[in-house]
């Protein structure tokens, strides 16, 4: 547990220490919180959470704390909490808890944490515990230094405090005795620093609050630096001090020390007063601290002892002065810290150049000497580096590399392998790691799959095309073929399709086809999927039949997997058939049998999306799940298909009107797996507009941000649309549809599928911009509002068959809505048009048959079929209230009361109900034939009403009868209708 030592008094906090004292309370009482403390170096963030914790262990609470460090560019794999599980492992109290996640314990040991499906587990495991832990007594989990955080811990935090343990109970009442402080510096955090948007997802949560220590006041300053010293000091000594700090206690007291030097004056920046303060020790203690500088903010007793080269007792000697100093604070485990980061930092910026090199190559050895635990790699492959010890630092980095594979951190993994390129060169060829793969572009190769499953698939791009020109000094075309359609499959990922087709078009070049290979065999599937998406599929399907023989003649399986893939998806009614979705079956075992996981997955995203797209949306999840399930075993989650298949999950759960769980499980998959961009937040933004939310427009608009992402533009493309559709901007609607057929049209010209969705959107929206202007007399508008219409059906009429292939039934059911709404526009509504848009949703989609049941129910009652009409509007309604879509449920109640279909409510008003919205329309300048055209009648039987107003209200014209009506406050002022 936690050594709480508080040495200065805490002044000026006095509001910050009441709020965290709250949160303390709160999480006594079973309200589990969290604070992010932001603070400047020096601000005083330490010394308040020193203060919370002594409150917290003296009110009966259990304090951990964990603290990131800072090893440069790399990182230790859940250093924080690692930290924390060495302290509870120490205390016989809760060995029953740890003894309870097993997954925890592997990690505490030094093991492997996996695969996904591990750091899952993990994560899991590590909630349970401290919940279970607060079950014992009231726990506050403190981490500081958040702004060192690897990437590893940051995702733990998100998943701890997004679903943890801060989540409630389904009473909603928090279940957990436990708060979380965790500090970070705010003036580290740079634009690009990886905790800022860690940080900025979190504060959004219910359960977590941003606490930022401003600099105290000077007041605050000046009786800080009184209360400091025992005896009396001299004002100008005091003022002084109060405008160098400028409110940062740290500077305060560091300034205040030096006061002491004896050289007349205090130096000019806060480096040079912690040293004056460090060179007032001895020369022993002064040794001791520069060694420990370099060993980083904390440093085992063991550890410095044997790299400072210090008897024990001058050992001992030097660290008591360092410590009397403050310059040193003991810790847990025999360890000792500096006071404060900054005063490591300045002691280690003054060492010499070449005394700092033979430091740290004292620890890299030190560490060596223990054996090589996977778990010290990073430590070791930064102490070699800075030592410029560089072929023992490219061997480290390469372990920790390893290492981080292991313990599922890809992104770790990524760092520590390009550490090794940028040592690659530096290091003479004969100590350099040998063996397959180990060589320069081999590492590229692999750097450039880490980034691929972490997402980061430009980067891959990158890292693929450093390979490439590495690959122009070897003499090995069968590596020179790898690197090209590795590169292909890359540029695949990011949609660059023309030169992915290039570079796999000189692949299969650069190696002939007789006699058979491996790497033929794979340069001709990559081809094959290249050639596919520039719509070469003559190509594509001669290159996969010779190259499929070929991979049955070598007994290459996964590659047999990956060509039978391509040929289910381009030979004849593709994926969507039985025959293809049987061939797809096959490609699955052979990959299982393999043990390929990325062309497992592959085939099993194409036997979901397949049955998806043949309309059998039930049927697809179960595909889905093993997808995502073997992804996830094999950490793959974040590699393009799974990617897709997150998607499509949502995409099924949000078409059968299972809004609620697509709400959910987007939210769950965004806590354990951030990184996904428009593949999470796509159906739930869907579901957002549908119910109203039209602030989810705004975060569509953040997906468009930074490099172009086909996916992204796509979401956010049908999002606008849908949006402004919505909300009757028709202009907005139209703009948002070309402009996002026109950023994801392919090389080759070919607009993409979902050319038809976004037509049909917008035509929806055109549609009721010509429907008004007909209904005002505006004959000319409404003219070119039609002919916009026709210019927007013309493009989704061809992509519904292109390529002489039929899109699958939800392509078509687009289709069929885009010509109604198109109809809509150019004439009016149409009955057999909707119907037919109505039974071509029937597929099992739930809110889009009932979107063309409003509009069906419409076209009924202007044919005059109001039985069907009513039973259309019914149907419409009871769908909407069930999904909560309250912008088309106020649409179909506003039809439902205009047309008369259900029964009015009686009313003590002067005239019917038919009367009143006849007036309303009166008071908007309507015609008798707009009337009945609005409501749904004839022209005729509206002037019958308008007499009956007229004589009712003794007004002898339509002018008249609206004042008069006005004045009875039978109707309210209100504006014409939008024009």
């Amino acid at each position: 547990m936690s050594q709480i030592s508080i040495s200065t008094p805490l002044i000026g906090r006095e509001d910050e220490l009441t709020r965290l004292s709250g949160v303390l309370e709160r999480a006594r009482s079973g309200e589990a919180r969290a604070v992010l403390v932001a603070g400047d170096a020096g601000v005083g963030k330490t010394r308040l959470l020193d203060e919370v914790m002594g409150r917290a262990a003296t009110a009966g609470m259990t304090v951990l704390t964990g603290h990131c460090v800072d090893l440069g560019d790399v990182g230790l794999p859940y250093l924080p909490f690692t930290e924390v599980l060495g302290a509870l492992a120490q205390d016989e109290r809760f060995a029953d808890a740890l003894a309870a996640y097993p997954a925890v314990g592997r990690l505490l040991g030094g093991g492997a944490v996996g695969d996904s499906g591990g750091r899952l587990r993990l994560f899991e495991g590590i909630a349970g515990l401290l919940a279970d832990l607060s079950d014992i007594a009231p726990l506050l989990l403190v981490l500081e230094d958040l702004h060192w955080a690897d990437q590893s811990s940051r995702d733990l935090l998100r998943f701890l405090l997004s679903r943890g343990i801060l989540q409630r109970s389904a009473g909603g009442t928090p279940t957990h005795r436990l708060a979380v402080l965790a500090s970070y510096r705010a003036d580290d955090l740079h634009r690009r620093h990886p905790l800022r948007p860690l940080l900025a997802e979190l504060v959004r949560l219910p359960g977590v609050e941003r606490l930022e220590l401003r600099p105290m006041a000077d007041g605050e300053v000046a009786r800080l630096v009184r209360s400091l010293r025992e005896g009396p000091l001299p004002d100008h000594t005091v003022r002084r001090i109060v405008e160098r700090a400028e409110g940062n206690a740290f500077y305060a007291e560091e300034l205040l020390a030096a006061t002491g030097s004896g050289d007349g004056g205090v130096p000019s920046g806060l480096a040079d007063v912690l040293l004056i303060r460090f060179e007032q020790l001895s020369d022993t203690a002064q040794q001791m601290l520069r060694t420990a500088a370099v060993a980083g903010r904390r440093v085992e007793h063991d550890l410095l002892r044997d790299a400072v080269r210090l008897s024990e007792e001058e050992l001992e000697t030097a660290l008591r002065e360092a410590i009397g100093r403050q310059l040193l604070v003991p810790g847990e485990g025999d360890t000792y810290a500096f006071r404060h980061a900054l005063a490591r930092e300045a002691v280690y910026a003054d060492l010499l150049p070449g005394e700092r090199a033979r430091l740290h190559g004292a620890f890299a050895r030190l560490l060596d000497g223990r054996g090589h635990r996977a778990e010290s790699a990073a430590e070791r492959a930064h102490h070699y580096r800075e030592s410029h010890d560089l072929a023992e630092a490219l061997a480290a980095s390469l372990e920790a590399a390893d290492h981080a594979q292991r313990v599922g951190a890809p992104a770790e993994e990524l760092r520590h392998l390009e550490a090794a390129l940028d040592l690659w060169s530096a290091v003479e060829p004969t100590a350099r790691p040998s063996g397959e793969g180990v060589g320069l572009v081999g590492l590229m190769l692999r750097a450039s799959a880490a980034a691929a499953h972490t997402g980061a698939l430009h980067r891959a791009v990158s890292l693929t095309r450093a390979a490439l020109a590495g690959v122009g000094q070897e003499a090995d075309s069968e590596l020179a073929a790898r690197v090209r359609y590795t590169l292909a499959g890359n540029l695949m990922s990011v949609d660059n399709l023309t030169a992915a087709f290039a570079y796999s078009s000189e692949a299969l070049a650069m190696i002939p086809a007789d006699p058979p290979s491996r790497t033929w065999v794979w340069a001709a599937a990559t081809h094959v999927l290249a050639a596919r998406h520039v719509g070469e599929n003559e190509t594509a399907l001669r290159v996969a039949r010779q190259a499929l023989d070929r991979a049955e003649e070598l007994g290459v399986t996964d590659a047999q997997a990956d060509l039978l893939i391509s040929l289910a998806v381009v030979e004849g009614d593709g994926r969507r058939s039985v025959e293809g979705r049987e061939r797809l079956r096959r490609a699955r075992e052979l990959a299982r049998s393999s043990g390929n996981a990325p062309v497992e997955t592959r085939a099993l995203f194409n036997l979901a999306i397949g049955t998806f797209e043949a309309g059998h949306l039930e049927d697809s999840l179960p595909w889905i799940t093993e997808g995502l399930d073997r992804a996830r075993r094999a950490g793959l989650l974040s590699s393009p298909y799974p990617m897709e298949m997150r998607y499509l999950h949502l995409l099924v759960l949000y078409t059968l009107g299972r809004w609620d769980e697509c709400v959910r499980a987007a939210s769950t998959d965004a806590e354990v797996l951030p990184a996904a961009g428009g593949y999470r937040i796509a159906p739930a933004l869907y579901v957002a507009l549908a119910r109203g939310d039209f602030t989810a427009a705004d975060r569509a608009r953040t997906l468009l941000s930074g490099p172009f992402d086909w996916m992204a533009a796509l979401v956010a493309g049908i999002a606008l649309t849908e949006a402004a559709a919505l909300q009757g901007d028709a202009e907005g609607a139209v703009e948002r549809m070309r402009s996002t057929v026109a950023v994801l049209t392919d090389d080759t010209g070919t607009p993409p599928h979902v050319t038809v969705r976004l037509a049909a959107l917008a035509l929806s929206a055109v549609a009721d911009r010509a429907t008004e202007l007909r209904l005002k007399g505006d004959q000319e508008g409404a003219h070119r509002w039609a002919e916009t219409a026709t210019e927007l059906l013309v493009p989704a009429r061809a992509l519904a068959v292109h390529g002489g292939v039929a899109q699958g039934p939800e392509g078509q059911a687009w289709l069929a809505r885009a010509e109604a709404e198109w109809t809509r526009a150019v004439s009016g509504p149409d009955v057999e048009a909707w119907a037919k848009a109505v039974a071509a949703f029937d597929f099992g989609d739930v809110y889009e048959p009932a979107r063309c049941r409003l509009r069906y129910a419409e076209a009924l009652l202007a044919a005059d079929r109001r039985e069907e009409a009513v039973s259309e509007a019914r149907a419409a309604r009871e769908v909407f209230a069930r999904l909560g879509a309250t912008v088309l449920l106020e649409q179909v109640d506003e039809l439902i009361r205009r047309g008369r279909l259900t029964e009015a409510p009686p009313t003590a008003s002067l005239l019917t109900a038919r009367e009143q919205d006849v007036l309303r329309l009166l008071a908007r300048g309507r015609s008798n034939r707009q009337i009945g055209e609005e409501l749904f009648i004839t022209g005729k039987t509206a002037s019958v009403h308008v007499s009956n107003i007229l004589a009712k209200l003794g007004a002898a014209s339509r002018t008249e009868a609206v004042a008069v009506a006005y004045r009875k406050g039978l109707i309210a002022p209100e504006t014409t209708a939008r024009g």
